[in-house]
This record gives C-alpha cells, structure tokens and sequence, in this order.
C-alpha cells in the first residue's frame, strides 16, 4: 500500500537579504514526508537544515523569504491542501503552527518560560488548541507529563523549569509540542546539549509518542550516529541542498555521495583507539555566491572534472535511495567508498 504524503516540498528556494547582499540558503530543495514516518535531516552546522524546516512555520526571520518553489501540507481535518509558501500573514499561519505542525528546539531551557510553572504552560498549549480549561485541562496535561515520563506528575505540575535537570526540561517541551496535538513535529537537535544515556531516553520517547498520538516526526541533527536507530528515512543536506535521501539502511549500508561518505567517516563510534579521527578538509562554499557544479566538489578527493563545471540532478539507485553526484553517471569511472562503509555493513555502529 502506497504511503500517504502529508507534506510535499517542491523545487524550494530561500534566500536572505544580508549587508546589501543576498545569501543563498536554500538551492531547490525538493521532499516528501510520509504520514507516520520519522525523517531525519542531516548535515553540517549551516547546511540550512533548521531553515528549511523554519519555513514550515513561517519562522524566518524578517530579512528572509521563499524566493521560489511549494511547501505542500495535506494534513489538515478538512482534507484541503495548503501551500505553506504562499502563506503572508501571521492569522493564516497562526491556524497552522502549533496545531498542526509543532517544533521542539535544541535547547529546552531558552523554550520554556521561567516564570511561569511547568503545569501552567503544558496547560496554554491545551487551551489553546484543543478548547479545553480548568479541571480538564490540568488533568489533561498531567496525563501528558505521565506520557513523557515524569514522576510525581501531580507535584511537577506546579514546579518551575529551574527544578527541572536538563532530560526533564526537554520532556516537558516535548509535552507541550504534543500538546498542541500536532500532526507534524519538527524536532530541531533535541539531543544535542544532554548526555549519550538521556539522548537514547528521548529518542526512544519520540519514538513512543509518534506511534501514540500518530505523529509524522522530521528530526535535524549534525550527528548521523544519532538517528541511526530511530529514522525511517535520512534526508543529507549540504550547502542548502539534499544531495541524497534513502531509507536508514540505504544511507549506512550503501551510500552513494562523496559527502554521506564523509559524514559516516567521521562518526566517533567507528573510530579506532589511538588514531586520528577523520575531518572533512576545506570549508563549505560561500551561499553569498553562484555555485557552479556540485557544491562540494572542492572538498572531495573524488571530484571529477564534470563536478566543477555542472550541477548534478538526481540518480536513481533503487525506488528508495536517489543520489546527486556524478560518480552514478554510466559513464563516471568506478570509485570505491571508504573502507568505513564496509566496516558499518560488518556491523561496525549499530
């Protein structure tokens, strides 16, 4: 049975008016996410991940602005489709932010109101968007903390954010993203500042809340070893483009592009006690200017003379995996991966 597209993001461009300039943030990026599903953006810091998905919610800032291309949402209740990039006004978004697409941001602290208690802004988000006050809406937030794991969920209601340790802060914005009873959830590195215990405890209730409250999940992060056990598919950006997406198995197990083969060298999992760990040498190009070729041609060993004159389009490699780099051009020579792809299949990460 074929999978139904909640949201389909066509030929996409985001620029910037920066100093008198413009900046090239996002460089036609086209996907799909799939009812359900949990996909995960990859890439380096700057690689336009947080962008791209900031304009599902009308979130750029003001000097930026979708110079080109559709963000399609057919999620709604009434089975209509919008597209998110004809979206102007701040009441046409306010029916879709939050409710029907939520986002978790990296650091739980700056999201939550100090101020307020923890109980007290589970409870706005219910009210809010699910028409619900007083008694009902308390009880229905503490079942929201028992969902996200808190104990003592009654005696947590009235605490501050300060008395929370950092995985407790970060459940809670996760309680109150639900809250808002979503049917997408942006999760923007929401892992990034706990540790490698609580990062494994977060992933897994992401997991447990896409299957109980039928969520889609789009996860960003800069760390591929972290959505190695969680994302259905993995979407790798770089320079503000995909440049190739599979399903979790076809991204580690059979990688196609130079910079995916990168990426996975250097993981710290695969690394060997007493060697260096691997970089990436060079510096991602300047969005300032035109791109010719393939944007990290400089950076790969491998370029051919094609990758600095003209951009590569997608290659197929099955029905789920695409790829852009010439190497899967019929004419390109034959070029191994790194022996880290080989170690990865053995078993070397997961």
């Amino acid at each position: 049975m074929e999978q139904k597209k909640i949201l389909s993001v066509k030929d996409l461009e985001i620029k910037f008016h920066l100093r008198g300039k413009t900046l090239n943030a996002i460089r036609g990026v086209s996907l799909d996410l799939y009812k359900g599903e949990i996909l995960a953006i990859v890439g380096e810091s700057g690689s336009g991940k947080s962008v791209f998905t900031k304009s599902f919610m009308g979130l750029l800032d003001v000097n930026g602005f979708i110079s080109k291309g559709d963000i399609l949402y057919s999620g709604c209740d009434d089975g209509k489709t919008v597209n998110l990039a004809q979206l102007k006004k701040e009441k046409q978004w306010l029916k879709i932010r939050g409710h029907e697409i939520a986002m978790i941001m990296q650091d739980p602290m700056t999201s939550l109101n100090p101020l307020k208690t923890i109980g007290a802004q589970i409870v706005e988000a219910i009210t809010l968007h699910q028409n619900l006050k007083g008694n009902a809406a308390r009880e229905k937030a503490i079942e929201y903390l028992k969902d996200v794991g808190i104990p003592y969920p009654e005696k947590r209601f009235s605490q501050y954010p300060h008395e929370f340790s950092g995985g407790m802060r970060q459940r809670v914005v996760i309680a109150i993203a639900v809250a808002c009873n979503p049917q997408i959830l942006i999760c923007d590195e929401p892992t990034t500042a706990l540790d490698v215990t609580i990062q494994a405890q977060i992933l897994s209730l992401l997991k447990e809340m896409r299957e109980k409250y039928k969520l889609s999940i789009i996860m960003i992060t800069h760390d591929l070893g972290v959505v190695a056990n969680i994302a259905d598919r993995i979407a790798v950006m770089y320079a503000g483009d995909i440049i190739e997406i599979g399903t979790s198995e076809d991204i580690f197990y059979d990688p196609r592009h130079p910079y995916t083969w990168a990426l996975l060298s250097s993981l710290p999992q695969i690394g060997v006690k007493g060697e260096e760990l691997f970089s990436i040498q060079g510096t991602p190009p300047n969005l300032f200017m035109e791109i010719q070729g393939d944007a990290f041609a400089p950076r790969n060993p491998q370029a051919l003379k094609i990758d600095f004159v003209k951009r590569p389009p997608y290659f197929e490699v099955s029905p789920t995996h695409r790829a852009k780099t010439w190497l899967l051009d019929p004419r390109a020579p034959k070029v191994s991966p790194p022996p880290v792809v080989e170690k990865i299949r053995n078993g070397g990460i997961r």
